[in-house]
């Protein structure tokens, strides 16, 4: 990148800005971490926090600012946002959201010039897709976390059922970033072995497709009860953009499931969704097409219509 010492700014010093904050401290990625928030004391409030524990910590420099601090940022990291309020619909909460990017959008690429842009805040693809539209940046520099979390708690809760290392299980979770996502089984691996033949020899599973459909189920209803246990997810969403950004500072050409723009994808285009892709220092260098079963790209095509729907519903 071209600094020598990295620039990440968040814009959102909420649950997940601010953690994600304190991952970025004691991970030592980045020697500048900057926090926008329209609530200046919360701001800093937590930067201040931050700064009391950093003898513990890599010499960072930690503070609060206004927009004009994206200027040579590497990463603008973008969490601001509403949170779906009980009885509100999706719908709703995307146009809400839409609004706020809207504004939010245009007072951070006035000041940035080649930085990347990952957008967090929920519904991720959609509003990944509307930073693409508003900012007019090339798609590559414009990325969703995505279901990048929910490979997580996919490789975590197989490492769980069959007691192996999750370091050693190869398994993407794509699509979107919601209801409509998918496990891609039929290119699962443990250990290199396919996942359902493994599970047959060396877990001793008879009915192994029952069991992962099982897995998948508590990997989508994950979010939902820690939410409902205690308020909001934060921990493993920040050190999931800790990976991000680590794969795009150290140009690790990592591939990861973020969202990203789709050209002829299983015939789909013109449309923010998690797919595997290299991360690098331009951010998304580029997909893989993943070989899937038919039913697979039945699913992959159903959750890519769902968020063009929506992308319809509020005639952006």
């Amino acid at each position: 990148m071209k600094h020598l010492e990295p620039k990440i700014v968040i814009v959102g010093a909420g649950n997940v800005g601010s953690t994600f904050a304190f991952a970025l401290m004691i991970s030592g990625l980045a020697r500048e971490i900057v926090l926008i928030d329209k609530n200046d004391a919360l701001a800093k409030g937590e930067c201040m926090d931050l700064n009391h524990g950093l003898s513990f910590a890599h010499p960072t420099k930690i503070y609060a600012a206004g927009f004009e601090s994206c200027k040579d940022a590497d990463i603008v990291v973008i969490t601001a946002g509403t949170n779906q309020k009980p009885g509100q619909s999706r719908t709703d909460l995307v146009k809400a959201n839409v609004s706020i990017f809207r504004e939010l959008i245009p007072e951070i690429t006035k000041y940035v010039t080649n930085s990347i842009l990952l957008v967090v805040t929920n519904p991720v693809d959609i509003l990944t897709y509307v930073t693409l539209k508003i900012s007019g940046f090339p798609s590559n520099r414009i990325i969703g976390s995505g279901t990048v979390l929910d490979t997580a708690r996919l490789k975590y809760m197989i490492s769980e059922y069959y007691k192996v290392d999750a370091s050693n299980i190869h398994a993407y979770i794509i699509g979107e970033h919601g209801d409509t996502e998918l496990p891609v089984w039929s290119n699962a691996t443990i250990g290199g072995m396919d996942i359902e033949t493994y599970c047959s020899v060396y877990a001793r599973k008879t009915n192994s497709k029952n069991e992962l459909a099982e897995i998948f189920e508590k990997v989508k209803n994950a979010a939902y009860q820690i939410i409902q246990a205690k308020g909001a997810t934060n921990y493993s969403i920040a050190l999931s953009l800790v990976k991000i950004s680590q794969a795009i500072l150290r140009n690790e050409n990592s591939i990861l499931p973020v969202s990203t723009l789709i050209t002829d994808v299983y015939g789909i285009s013109d449309v923010c969704i998690s797919i595997p892709a290299i991360v690098n220092n331009s951010g998304v260098e580029k997909y893989v097409k993943l070989n899937l079963s038919n039913q697979e790209q039945k699913l992959f095509l159903h959750s890519a219509n769902a968020l063009k729907n929506l992308i319809k519903e509020i005639n952006f």
